[in-house]
């Protein structure tokens, strides 16, 4: 093996054993790194070492990425293939690299896409309406309330443990970074959650997550996104349809209601107001569609 696929190999392993990325991210960090060593060894006509790696600077990133772009990539693909890159250079260089700095290419930000209320009410009830237990489709109901009735990350519903009980008016959650944040429960969220608390087999204990799995362990997002997924498909939904699209129309809808960005952001737990904004890109399409489809000038 080539000092070079050891250098593949070790970022692998460094990727999945020690830094715990998904088997998609380390797949496509690899193949970024595969690739600059194969154009690095064309560029300057010699193998590829930790040495060499030193040493590339920002001509030879834009000379890289120059031939990235004639390969048909865009600035998304781009900028995810140079975050990869410096990545890389950092683990090979260790303690010392000095990795070159360049700007990356600017990404034009998506806007979420929200669902409407009678949707994810359609949503919620589907799944829970086609669970094998009972009390799993009370689980799944109130969780899929939680995200769109009070704006939570699936990660932050599956993150709450049992002391959040007895509910109250409101709900402290933690969320990225382990910021606290404190949410109002609606009357039909708290039902919600009361009824599968009750209809749980397992016992509620403080230290343990409120939501159970199908054994009584911590219930998987996986679970809930797969719900989502065979439910849109039942219902006619968009792919775009998850639930992380319910905390997006939670955002949507609260500020078509009037909400102000400030109070917004505190809903949401966003660290930066500017991650707020994108909501009011939202709203302006929606009206923009809501004016299209019903304008007889449109």
């Amino acid at each position: 093996m080539s000092a070079s696929n050891d250098l593949v190999e070790a970022w692998r392993q460094h990727l999945a054993l020690d830094r715990r990325r998904s088997t998609h991210t380390v797949r496509a960090y690899m193949a970024t790194a595969e690739r600059l060593i194969a154009f690095l060894t064309e560029h300057r006509g010699e193998a590829v070492t930790a040495a060499g790696l030193a040493t590339v600077d920002q001509a030879d990133l834009r000379a890289f990425l120059s031939v990235r772009r004639m390969d048909g990539i865009g600035n998304g693909s781009a900028a995810r293939e140079l975050s990869a890159i410096r990545g890389f250079l950092q683990f090979t260089g260790g303690d010392d690299a000095r990795v070159p700095l360049l700007k990356g290419p600017k990404v034009k930000r998506g806007l979420p896409r929200p669902v409407s209320p009678d949707e994810a009410l359609a949503l919620a009830g589907e799944i829970a309406e086609t669970a094998r237990e009972g009390w799993i489709g009370a689980r799944d109901w109130a969780v899929l309330l939680l995200l769109y009735g009070a704006g939570l990350r699936i990660g932050e519903a599956m993150g709450l443990m049992g002391d959040v009980l007895p509910l109250g008016d409101t709900l402290r959650v933690t969320g990225k970074r382990g910021k606290t944040r404190i949410v109002p429960l609606l009357p039909q969220v708290r039902a919600a959650i009361e009824a599968y608390v009750a209809a749980c087999p397992y016992p509620m204990a403080r230290d343990e997550t409120l939501f159970r799995g199908a054994r009584g362990g911590p219930l998987s997002a996986a679970i809930i996104r797969r719900a989502v997924q065979g439910a849109r498909g039942r219902l006619g939904l968009s792919d775009r349809t998850t639930p992380h699209a319910l905390r997006h129309s939670f955002a949507t809808h609260l500020l078509g209601r009037g909400a102000d960005l400030r109070s917004l952001q505190e809903l949401l737990g966003h660290a930066s107001l500017s991650s707020t904004q994108i909501y009011t890109q939202v709203d302006a399409a929606h009206l923009l569609d809501v004016y299209r489809n019903a304008h007889p000038r449109a």
